[in-house]
């Protein structure tokens, strides 16, 4: 491992203990105090540290959050799972679970229901974002930073007539997304299949994935699937209450 990688890791638990000086930060690494100032100083600067207004350095956000996010992540797919296996066994759909990984949505989990064609989604792999449910189900509820960072990658290629190909037109379905609470695929990817997908929250109250009800359209139409919604949202919502979510008043 480089060295200053290594002083740098050394630094993070120094100070996650409690806070330290520059002084004790020097010490412990015995180094040079210029060396264990530009240390801290570029791990201020990342967001790994911060400095107390008596100078002590102690643990910065940036860390908190990714510790914050990692944990969610590792939680998303074993609270979910169960519950999700639970509406494949009630309705026979099959059932879709996604999270944000990077700049990209990703399947984490997916249960086939009983029908008999296979559909093209697989875990692991990425989600076209403008026409996916999970993926709208997601975006809709980012914030506005992050929806439009994951927007400028979107190419909009067109692989049906519903398509969605145009960016406003897209911003005007997370839009509908937003207000209404669910978000809808209607034979965008695939022309057969429909979906609809609900947001799944996190501690923080931030949407961490999304999950869809997803089935052939001569098996249940998307009106057949939306009068199920109350049920499917009831799910949704005890995933991330086991999450830590709390429901708004």
């Amino acid at each position: 491992m480089s060295q200053t990688v290594s002083r740098a890791i050394e630094i993070i638990r120094f100070i996650a203990a409690k806070p330290r000086t520059l002084t004790e930060v020097t010490e412990h690494l015995e180094v040079h105090k210029s060396t264990a100032l530009r240390l801290l100083q570029t791990l201020v600067e990342e967001g790994f540290a911060r400095q107390e207004a008596g100078g002590r350095y102690k643990v910065g956000f940036g860390l908190i959050s990714l510790a914050s996010t990692s944990l969610d992540d590792l939680e998303l797919r074993t609270v979910a799972h169960r519950h999700l296996q639970a509406l494949v066994d009630q309705y026979g759909h099959t059932v879709h679970l996604a999270q944000l990984d990077g700049d990209e949505i990703r399947y984490i989990d997916k249960i086939e229901g009983g029908g008999p064609v296979s559909m093209g989604s697989r875990v692991g792999l990425a989600v076209d974002l403008h026409t996916a449910g999970v993926a709208k189900a997601i975006l809709a509820n980012l914030d506005d930073s992050t929806r439009q960072r994951l927007e400028k990658k979107i190419t909009f290629t067109r692989f049906t007539p519903t398509t969605i190909i145009a960016p406003a037109r897209l911003d005007e379905e997370l839009a509908l997304t937003r207000a209404r609470g669910w978000a809808e695929d209607d034979g965008e990817k695939e022309d057969y299949i429909n979906c609809v997908a609900l947001p799944i929250f996190d501690s923080r109250g931030k949407v961490c994935g999304g999950m869809s009800v997803t089935a052939l359209k001569a098996v249940a139409p998307l009106p057949e699937l939306r009068r199920n919604l109350t049920a499917f949202k009831e799910v949704a919502d005890v995933i991330s209450r086991e999450l830590g979510w709390q429901a708004p008043a």
